[in-house]
């Protein structure tokens, strides 16, 4: 489907369940809901990733950028993505953070690798970002905004044809429902799904998958006291992660 595909054209459609675009992801086997392609996510991401360099500035050392193209290029083997275009960059700044953007673009932030104790730690960052590219996950999340966005502007629409006085509330509270309903606990279930994939790569790759607990035991040591709820967060807790991570880890009977 045309990423470019006009708004009332896809309200109409979503309304008469013409637009239909569920494919199987062969690397989770879920059936995912897809109204844009990884190729069109990749040209807009081209621009931002740019930015994202002009921005911050981009750490030259050399001991950082080898380890991160090291542990990314084993994770990525392993997930039998090594024949992907892959750009690694480490951010010259002491956040926490990493990311992946659709088109295989990975930033590490200086901070969270200094954070890490070991590339066993920095391997299960780049296989939880690496689980979001096989997981298809920022064209999903797309295609949901793309839906819930719609629906919201159909809703509306209905709701300026009817006389009450209580509409603009209705269609405040119905905004909410699809954030806090749709879209940010959607974002969460990819997290896990990615901490799932990311381990599963560690373990092909020959990492420790248990440094991926311990690093959010750390995360989570950092964070008491200072985080939101996570009900209003996008990612899960670092404690629902450690729990999640260890009950799969011990499921799967990896050493």
């Amino acid at each position: 489907m045309n990423v470019n595909m006009s708004r009332r054209t896809l309200i109409a459609g979503l309304a008469a369940g013409s637009v239909t675009a569920c494919v199987t992801n062969p690397d989770t086997g879920e059936s995912q809901f897809l109204l844009v392609s990884d190729g069109q996510l990749s040209q807009m991401a081209a621009s931002a990733w740019s930015d994202a360099k002009k921005q911050t500035p981009v750490s030259r050392d050399p001991a950082l950028n080898n380890q991160l193209q090291r542990i990314g290029g084993r994770i990525v083997t392993a997930a039998n993505r090594q024949n992907d275009s892959w750009e690694y960059a480490v951010f010259d700044s002491d956040q926490k953070n990493a990311f992946v953007m659709p088109g295989g673009k990975v930033g590490f932030y200086r901070g969270i690798m200094e954070f890490s104790d070991n590339d066993d730690q920095i391997a299960a960052i780049m296989g939880h970002e690496t689980g979001h590219v096989t997981g298809r996950h920022a064209a999903a999340r797309f295609s949901t905004q793309i839906a819930a966005g719609a629906g919201l502007t159909a809703a509306n629409i209905a709701l300026s044809r009817t006389d009450t006085r209580y509409k603009n509330k209705i269609a405040a509270i119905l905004g909410a429902g699809v954030s806090f309903g749709v879209i940010l606990p959607f974002s969460r279930r990819h997290e896990l799904q990615a901490d799932r994939l990311g381990v599963d790569y560690m373990h092909r790759a020959g990492y420790d998958v248990h440094q991926s607990v311990k690093l959010w035991e750390k995360m989570a040591a950092e964070s008491t006291g200072s985080g939101q709820p996570e009900f209003l967060s996008t990612h899960p807790s670092p404690e629902t992660r450690v729990r999640e991570l260890d009950s799969y880890i011990r499921a799967k009977g990896y050493g």
